[in-house]
């Protein structure tokens, strides 16, 4: 899989039940395919990373319709192509 072809998906917030049936039926939408996912819930604090492949979607939609996931939910949901996030996060 190339890396243009995949994004980083991270969900930061309390935890509530259906968090990650809602994160992925959005991606599933946008036909974005979960490639890897870890979670972890520390003291009721939820947080999900996942690497997925884009090459199928509409990378703006899909951005703005987890953007509104997020707030729905009260939830910080971003993606950020991949290649964005290693530059941003290289030392």
């Amino acid at each position: 899989m190339e890396k243009k072809n995949t994004a980083v998906v991270t969900v930061v917030g309390n935890d509530t039940i259906g968090i990650i049936a809602r994160v992925s039926a959005a991606l599933a939408h946008h036909e974005a395919n979960i490639l890897d996912i870890s979670q972890t819930v520390l003291s009721g604090m939820f947080n999900m990373i996942m690497i997925v492949d884009i090459s199928l979607s509409r990378f703006a939609q899909l951005s703005d319709e987890l953007d509104a996931l997020g707030s729905e939910l009260g939830l910080q949901i971003r993606i950020q192509r991949s290649e964005i996030f290693d530059a941003m996060h290289r030392i």
